[in-house]
């Protein structure tokens, strides 16, 4: 049995169909709540209910399994989210529960650049999970990636509805010219799935991406294509982009984007072209090859339920 953490989350959802049609038994971690869990339709899975918080309810979802997936994660919440307690204390919370229940592997995804003395929190975040799951006693895979898009993303998606929130601009922080390594979630979800088989990935700190380097620049232009908006480019200092997000993040539910995300974007997110095809013979797509899903929408009208949807 796989236990998998944030599995009716973007990643989760694509990774569970992935484990269960190459004939993974599944069983997902929901935490309990009002709304009604969006977990994947068509795909038969376990499901248990436990908070990560729960010491009761992590024991009793481990047992019987021999490899958890850890996913779950705060981060796309914004500044609203609490990171120590999700991202690093639930993170130690799932290690020792897997430890103490003789789970044989843990995977956990990471960001590239996580760093304890890191400025910016997620990544702060992100390298103290990465250290208690180092230290758990566990036989571990952690992937570090880049940013990962595809249908109902934050990145992608999150950019399209920017692109019409402001009629005729765009506002790019700095110049434009980070660098990103966008990697496609099938091709990430593969990667676990496969890596499950993979003896040579225990204990190891991977860090993966898709198959080219993208500017920010770059990468706005491909999705100004698919989806046929298009805006002037206007240059704007990140300190002053990220204070405007946090101000609309302080009244709308749900804003397109978050300070986090900002943050992200803040420093060059990229890693070797040749850790995925090396360790898994797999090709990773190219961002141009992958936005279908894009094309077609209304992208104001997603702006407006994106807003108005509850935190």
């Amino acid at each position: 049995m796989i236990l998998v953490t944030g599995g009716t989350g973007f990643i989760g959802k694509v990774l569970v169909r992935q484990l269960v049609e190459a004939g993974h038994a599944v069983r997902v971690l929901i935490r309990p709540s009002r709304r009604s869990p969006d977990i994947p339709t068509g795909t038969p899975v376990q499901v248990t209910l436990s908070g990560l918080g729960d010491e009761r309810g992590l024991r009793s979802a481990m047992v019987g399994v021999h490899t958890v997936f850890h996913l779950a994660s705060v981060e796309r919440q914004g500044v609203y989210a609490n990171l120590r307690q999700v991202d690093v204390e639930g993170s130690r919370a799932v290690a020792e529960a897997a430890r103490d229940a003789g789970v044989e592997r843990l995977f956990y995804l990471s960001h590239l650049g996580a760093d304890r003395h890191s400025a910016y929190p997620v990544q702060r975040a992100k390298a103290e999970a990465e250290e208690y799951i180092r230290q758990s006693g566990l036989d571990y895979t952690i992937l570090r990636t880049s940013v990962v898009y595809g249908a109902e993303d934050g990145f992608t998606t999150g950019l399209a509805r920017l692109l019409v929130a402001l009629p005729f601009v765009f506002l790019l922080p700095g110049d434009g010219q980070v660098m990103l390594q966008p990697l496609w979630v099938e091709d990430l979800a593969t990667c676990l799935t496969w890596a499950l088989e993979e003896e040579g990935t225990r204990n190891l700190l991977l860090e993966v991406g898709g198959p080219e380097h993208l500017s920010l620049l770059q990468v706005v232009e491909l999705i100004m294509e698919a989806t046929g908006v298009r805006r002037r480019l206007v240059l704007i200092r990140p300190p002053y982009l990220r204070w405007m997000t946090m101000f609309l993040e302080g009244f709308l539910p749900s804003p397109p984007v978050t300070a986090y995300w900002l943050d992200y974007l803040a420093a060059n997110r990229t890693c070797s072209l040749d850790t995925i095809p090396r360790l898994f013979s797999l090709i990773p797509a190219r961002m141009s090859h992958r936005l279908d899903y894009l094309k077609g929408v209304n992208w104001r009208l997603a702006l407006i339920r994106s807003i108005l949807r509850r935190r």
